[in-house]
């Protein structure tokens, strides 16, 4: 029997075994890549320069831009890298490194969400106490939190990983290093990985959603309370970003995670992972521009200022 450590290396799979489809995959996600490259990079840059999107709301998107780069970043050049190569390898090190950093980036993703609904609730249910409460001091310690949780839970769960077996199998039925795909595949050691994986996903998914859900319970009575029509409906032009964000990708990952590992779930969960690895990082800087008066009117006058006054 091999042990985790006696494995060298893995063979992924990927998304298809036909030729003519890898190229055309491979030219697709390289578009898609680039798209999130420029769309992230973008944003977090018009942020850091444009002095009207200097509030808490855009220091927080600027975050989870950073994290959609990160996180596109651990999966899709591998990705591309295998779609035109005739190994498809990924070494036991690089394996555990991109399981690592896959649990720990969706981890921050989901409370820097989670930190986002407050946020909003804060700025739409306490205008007048917003500006003291939500101080630069505290906002750094708000984005602190997902990023020291969401590194020790994957420290904790890769440990887990690397206590799974192999019986001679180091086919992996994914595109990345993934956890159900590996538990599948394992023949000793699942036990406590699976649960484990089930347990954490379950209760920081749960508690990260009701935070979410809580703060636009109090957003929605807010906004109900209201007595202007134009306050109503730019408190709603305000929240739609986010929720349409949250519901994408908690809906994605909830497919994904809490399901136990079988052939028909990975097979399904490699589907579901194009979307959240790939489309996602890439919709999110769309989804906050295009959706956004603010971020809209200061591109407009980068642009102006940029182009049409020299």
């Amino acid at each position: 029997m091999l042990n985790f450590t006696d494995v060298t290396e893995f063979v992924l799979l990927g998304l298809t075994r036909r030729k003519e489809l890898q190229v055309l995959f491979f030219v697709i996600f390289l578009m898609v890549y680039i798209v999130t490259m420029v769309g992230n990079i973008g944003m977090m840059i018009l942020i850091k320069i444009s002095p009207q999107l200097s509030s808490p709301m855009y220091f927080f998107l600027s975050h989870l831009s950073f994290i959609d780069v990160w996180f596109s970043s651990n999966v899709t050049p591998k990705m591309l890298e295998n779609l035109l190569s005739k190994t498809k390898t990924i070494s036991y090190s690089g394996c555990l490194v991109q399981c690592f950093f896959f649990i720990a980036l969706v981890h921050v993703e989901i409370f820097i969400l989670s930190v986002m609904a407050f946020d909003r609730y804060m700025a739409i249910g306490k205008p007048l106490l917003y500006g003291s409460k939500m101080s630069r001091v505290v906002c750094i310690r708000l984005i602190s939190f997902p990023y020291i949780y969401g590194f020790l839970t994957s420290l904790a769960a890769t440990l887990w990983t690397y206590g799974l077996y192999f019986c001679g199998k180091t086919e992996i039925n994914h595109f990345y290093c993934a956890d159900p795909p590996l538990i599948k595949m394992a023949c000793a050691g699942t036990f406590v990985k699976e649960y484990t994986m089930l347990f954490l996903a379950g209760i920081n998914f749960t508690y990260s959603l009701i935070i979410v859900i809580i703060s636009y319970l109090f957003i929605l009575i807010a906004i109900l309370r209201m007595r202007s029509a134009e306050g109503r409906r730019k408190a709603f032009s305000t929240c739609g970003s986010h929720l349409t964000a949250v519901g994408i990708f908690y809906g994605t990952l909830i497919f994904m995670y809490l399901r136990r590992p079988t052939e028909e779930s990975v097979e399904q969960g490699k589907m579901v992972a194009v979307f959240y690895t790939t489309v996602i990082p890439m919709l999110n800087p769309m989804i906050y521009s295009l959706r956004n008066k603010d971020v809209k009117e200061a591109m407009d006058k980068i642009i102006t200022k940029k182009f049409l006054t020299k």
